[in-house]
């Protein structure tokens, strides 16, 4: 347990972490930093100036990430047949719907990502309780609710990620591995940041975005230039 603190403290001796970066410089010194026994997640966080508790400043949405996120996705669909069918041959890893809501209600999680038919959201509705404070609850505004199962499917497992602000005024997400090339990670960290961008809410009133940090899973965080992200996004 003590090593870490002493990873960290190392880190910290070569870089100074409270200087804004460049978006490019800002993914070289994460990924040099990335010193951990494994492939580390590179995470972003945009601090947004809204107001959660305000219906009419929730941000959340969807993007599908050019490069992918470098992690295995576990898609379980709730449909009937023959949509269940259709969701596995488009490489669902689970799909029905009375089987696996019951697992749910009795504590299955063993997946990532649910989608589901809109004819069974009256179902699926009574799993809110269990679905909803974990990010897991099927919603058409993120595509996670639609008659296209084959197509949401192969999106969600293709790379395509939901985000939600947070209590805090923050949405955050992964957008791939510290073991991805530079190039890659930076097209990820701007298709990210452009749909927040246009997830903009009409009660947002003053400065939207206020700070942008990136880091690995074990390491500090740097904060990025915005205007960095506008050469990146192409």
């Amino acid at each position: 347990m003590a090593k870490a603190p002493k990873r960290l403290a190392s880190i910290r001796k070569k870089y100074d972490f409270t200087v804004e970066r460049a978006l490019k410089d800002a993914v070289t010194i994460i990924k040099d930093c990335a010193t951990a026994k494994f492939d580390e997640s590179f995470d972003i966080a945009v601090k947004l100036g809204v107001d959660p508790r305000k219906t009419d400043q929730i941000v959340r949405g969807s993007v599908s990430l050019p490069h992918g996120t470098g992690k295995s996705v576990r898609v379980l669909v709730l449909a009937k047949t023959p949509k269940d069918t259709e969701a596995l041959n488009a490489g669902a890893d689970y799909a029905g719907l009375e089987e696996y809501t019951e697992k749910i209600k009795n504590g299955w999680l063993d997946f990532d990502v649910v989608v589901a038919t809109p004819d069974v959201m009256g179902e699926v509705g009574k799993l809110a309780r269990i679905l909803g404070p974990r990010g897991l609850m099927p919603n058409p505004k993120s595509g996670t609710v639609t008659l296209d199962i084959a197509k949401a499917v192969q999106e969600v497992k293709a790379g395509k990620i939901e985000y939600r602000v947070d209590k805090s005024g923050i949405v955050h997400g992964s957008i791939g591995k510290c073991s991805f090339p530079n190039d890659k990670i930076i097209e990820n960290a701007a298709a990210f940041f452009s749909s927040v961008l246009r997830a903009k809410p009409s009660g947002a009133k003053g400065k939207y975005v206020k700070t942008i940090y990136v880091s690995s899973t074990m390491g500090p965080g740097v904060p990025v230039i915005e205007q960095s992200f506008q050469s990146s996004d192409k």
